[in-house]
């Protein structure tokens, strides 16, 4: 039937799965979204926030893609900082504790206003393959859907098993069911699958907690935001959060309840995020250490739910709550439910190609934590990908990726189908090499542009773009331009505790000094602080952003260019297709994990081929030879 024939059907309604679902129905796709429960959508299955290091990022890079999360995060969003703010803006990164109701529900709105976007409620139990190719699928309730392109972005929920000490129950979150028979349906073709751990902590009855035993952590009410939209900065009451420790006696009892872990009885045997790990792991991995800080968050705008971040566990029930009740703060605590350890499958990424297609299915699609991530913004930085190139195998046209110094995205999915994973992947900044020029503050000059062109970045959202580029531009050049005198400026150099000037120079150097910044100067320079004024006139309410990005450009233009001129060398290499050319098997002159490993990930370039783990300098050179290079 026509009711279930679309272009693009993605499963799962998870972060990754919105994200997909929204670009390939934005993007003109006829898509249908199958969740197993419509009042989950994009549900915070963990800590109701968004960003991090890195992590936040990834959603400006969502957004200026013109994707939802920013957008999403900003409507709901309880509290707001930027992290890292003692580092360099390389690092600087966007937070926001957010109301996980009102994030729910601000998703489903979208969701359910985007034109040739349908949501059905179902559980998708088998994939239709018909030679090599994929073509629709079946739901527990019998229902046939047929589709030119298919998205997986089902989460936890692949034969999820939940565990509390000795007790274990199926589920893909606490009190929702865990799906079955799909992971075999797709095994059966030839995608091979393994098993992930993640868990969540404690959630606690506010009315308990003696918040005068803790020290506060106060949100920030600046002008930042995730989207570069202009869609206001605050939408909800910002709320304050709360932070703590642990101490030797919590420690204790929790070493005292290892033996009923599941984390160390052998009850649970796959592998847990080494990043985010529980506070039994970090007992145990961290014996020397006599506490360690917990932060308390709230839930949302007005709810008591609190979320202990920091405590995830899986030790039984009478485990976490003595060790917590030594705690002062928590010395009195209730709790709505325990924290808990989740199994899940995953698919191996390294069977995907960069466009997130499998390689054995084709217009087979693979996004989030299916893929061996975790956290719900390189879901969505996987799925906005998967989205769009799903809608582009139906209609025709390029795959679109990302390059590792185009976006933190492209370093995340470059790392999964090179690399592969063996344990949940977190993004960070260390992860990639050209993090100067991959900053919160100008995703939307790297990103927009292309987004407008595939059709799924707005024009006003392109406007906006321009608009702040030509005004950044403005003020960088007059910086470059404009002759400083020393009886101008050196008495206000001399009260910001930096060494007067000898001779004129110009005013891109004295911006480059770390005591001196756009705020502090322009006042005491008529005619920069005109010129400010005039590049800023057609976007006042975005007056602080440009001057933000400005200045980062102005102080660390050497850095950027250095880094630009590393990474343009090593395109050279992406540029040497390889993929079909090579019998690797055959290849005598590569070590023998060379063919191996090449033989499995067949790489496209032979800049990819040198990210693979067991793969040597010296075989890249034979490649280059045998490429004529």
């Amino acid at each position: 039937m026509d009711d279930f024939k679309y272009d693009v059907i993605v499963i799962g309604a998870g972060h990754a799965g919105c994200e997909a679902a929204s670009a390939a129905a934005r993007l003109g796709s006829k898509t249908c979204l199958i969740t197993m429960d419509m009042n989950k959508i994009a549900q915070m299955s963990c800590n109701p926030a968004v960003g991090g290091i890195a992590k936040g990022q990834i959603v400006r890079e969502i957004d200026a893609l013109g994707g939802e999360m920013g957008l999403v995060t900003d409507e709901t969003a309880i509290q707001f900082r930027i992290l890292n703010r003692s580092k360099g803006p390389a690092v600087w990164s966007p937070r926001a504790q957010c109301d996980r109701a009102k994030y729910i529900w601000a998703w489903r709105e979208r969701i359910e206003n985007t034109p040739n976007l349908h949501i059905w409620q179902d559980t998708v139990s088998e994939l239709l393959v018909e030679n090599g190719e994929v073509t629709g699928l079946v739901t527990v309730w019998g229902v046939t859907f047929r589709a030119k392109c298919v998205v997986i972005t089902a989460g936890t929920f692949l034969n999820g098993l939940m565990h509390v000490g000795h007790h274990q129950l199926p589920g893909g979150r606490m009190a929702e069911p865990a799906s079955y028979h799909l992971t075999e349906s797709i095994a059966r073709h030839g995608i091979s699958y393994g098993r992930m751990k993640t868990g969540t902590p404690v959630r606690i009855d506010g009315r308990s907690v003696h918040y005068d035993r803790m020290e506060t952590q106060d949100g920030e009410a600046d002008f930042h935001k995730f989207s570069f939209l202009n869609n206001g900065v605050r939408h909800l009451r910002q709320l304050q959060c709360w932070s703590c420790y642990t101490n030797e006696e919590v420690h204790r009892i929790l070493r005292e309840g290892l033996p009923d872990s599941p984390l160390f009885n052998g009850q649970i045997q796959s592998i847990g995020p080494r990043y985010c790990p529980s506070i039994e792991t970090k007992i145990v991995t961290f014996p020397d250490k006599t506490q360690h800080q917990l932060f308390l968050e709230p839930e949302g705008e007005t709810t008591q739910e609190l979320y202990l971040n920091g405590f995830s566990s899986s030790l039984p029930l009478e485990v976490q709550l003595a060790a917590l009740k030594k705690i002062p703060a928590f010395e009195d605590i209730i709790i709505y439910r325990p924290g808990y350890a989740i199994e899940y499958d995953y698919f191996d990424p390294t069977q995907l190609k960069h466009s997130l297609e499998s390689k054995v299915i084709r217009n087979l699609f693979f996004a989030g934590q299916v893929n061996g991530t975790t956290g719900y913004e390189e879901a969505g930085g996987q799925g906005i990908i998967a989205g769009i190139n799903a809608h582009i195998n139906c209609h025709g046209g390029e795959a679109f990726t990302l390059a590792r110094d185009e976006a933190y995205i492209g370093v995340l999915i470059d790392d999964l189908v090179t690399k592969g994973v063996d344990e949940p992947y977190r993004m960070f900044t260390s992860r990639a090499e050209y993090r100067i020029l991959l900053r919160m503050d100008d995703a939307d000059m790297r990103l927009t542009e292309q987004a407008y062109q595939l059709g799924l970045a707005t024009g006003e959202r392109h406007r906006l773009m321009t608009s702040k580029k030509a005004a950044i531009e403005r003020i960088v050049t007059f910086a470059k331009e404009y002759s400083m005198k020393p009886a101008l400026i050196n008495d206000t150099l001399e009260r910001l505790g930096t060494t007067p000037l000898r001779q004129g120079c110009k005013l891109m150097e004295v911006l480059g000094r770390p005591q001196v910044t756009i705020e502090n100067i322009a006042p005491h320079i008529p005619a920069f602080r005109q010129e400010l004024e005039q590049a800023t006139a057609n976007e006042p309410e975005r007056k602080e952003e440009i001057l933000e990005a400005a200045e980062i450009l102005i102080k660390y233009q050497g850095y950027i260019d250095r880094e630009r001129l590393i990474a343009e060398k090593l395109t050279r290499l992406e540029s040497i297709k390889i993929k079909g050319k090579f019998d690797y098997a055959s290849l005598q002159s590569l070590s023998t994990e060379a063919r191996q490993k090449l033989a499995k990930i067949d790489p496209e370039t032979i800049a990819q081929a040198s990210r693979i783990p067991g793969v040597s300098p010296s075989d890249i050179n034979v490649l280059l030879v045998l490429s004529g290079r």
